[in-house]
């Protein structure tokens, strides 16, 4: 049996959380069409750290190994092809609140800000003083994975991050229920007002929040809705697989591995796989983003980093 592997003392499990595997029902036929098909799979047991890896901790790795993140880097011309010359310097995506909006047009709040990685979340001289305990972001996917390969972990795949996600609720819509915010409390760091012009948070409260500030869920784990999206090691797909026809052909741990089919078909000169993110942030809102849910995913490249992505890790036994 199994013991309670939040009382762990070995090191190596410290800030861990168990999650007991068993066959829980992935995706949702009732949002979003990435997210359908709704279908059954099966998951072993595995370790995942109890809150996203916060800038403390980054910040050790960067010490002990000399890390630059991929933020940190100038993009190779050779990678993009038709990049402006100009645009080939080390920075990264920051989301600005516009004052108006008209249209569609995400560049009216996205923008790349040179200068911009996890040491200075919003570029300029910005910097984490006071927000070590907040999650790390400006993370490519790269980084994230040589983090998790210094810690003795990796990142989870997509059916591990939903199954802990759910804490349990493997039929609710939210990780901590069926209603967003229940008798009025706030369950995760996500918008409040109408997105993107508009945020009822205090002054300072906007962005990104100490990790554990809202409650856990039923496994104990923190922050799997909002604050930050984070990375998983599956390859984007347009849709999950059809659900197995015989319980004896449920999936059994699942990975997303066609880099081929990941790619973004809107950018054909661009051949740089996608991986899928979960969890949604704190710019996701009623009025725009409803991917506060543990079977929202979302397509991330592998060289992109923005101002809301973050990742955790989990250790297999």
């Amino acid at each position: 049996m199994i013991p309670d592997r939040r009382a762990v003392d070995d090191a190596g499990f410290q800030g861990l959380v168990w999650v007991a595997g068993h066959t829980f029902t992935m995706g949702s036929d009732k949002h979003y069409v990435e997210e359908a098909p709704a279908h059954p799979v099966t998951v072993d047991g595995f370790w995942i750290d109890a809150t996203p890896v916060t800038n403390r901790q980054f910040a050790s790795f960067v010490k002990a190994t000399g890390h630059v993140t991929v933020a940190e880097r100038a993009p190779r011309a050779e990678d993009y092809a038709g990049a402006l010359s100009k645009m080939l310097r080390a920075g990264s995506l920051v989301f600005t609140p516009p004052k108006t909006v008209v249209g569609p047009d995400i560049t009216q709040w996205w923008s790349f800000k040179f200068g911009a990685d996890w040491r200075h979340p919003y570029g300029g001289r910005t910097d984490i003083r006071g927000k070590l305990d907040h999650p790390v972001v400006h993370i490519a996917y790269s980084d994230a994975k040589a983090y998790a390969a210094w810690a003795g972990k990796d990142l989870p795949t997509e059916a591990e991050w939903e199954l802990a996600a759910r804490g349990g609720l493997d039929d609710a819509e939210f990780a901590w229920g069926d209603e967003l915010i229940p008798e009025g409390k706030l369950m995760a760091n996500t918008w409040q007002g109408t997105f993107p012009t508009q945020s009822t948070k205090p002054a300072g409260a906007d962005r990104t929040s100490p990790v554990g500030s809202f409650p856990s869920n039923g496994y104990g784990i923190y922050d799997m809705i909002g604050n930050v999206w984070e990375w998983t090691s599956d390859f984007w797909s347009a849709r999950h697989p059809e659900p197995a026809s015989h319980s004896c052909c449920i999936p059994i741990n699942p990975r997303g591995g066609d880099a081929d089919a990941s790619y973004d078909p809107g950018m054909p000169d661009i051949r740089i796989p996608r991986r899928v993110l979960k969890g949604g942030s704190h710019l996701c809102a009623p009025n725009y983003c409803r991917r506060y849910r543990p079977a929202a995913r979302h397509a991330e490249p592998e060289d992109t980093s923005t101002s809301h992505v973050g990742f955790r890790c989990v250790k297999r036994t």
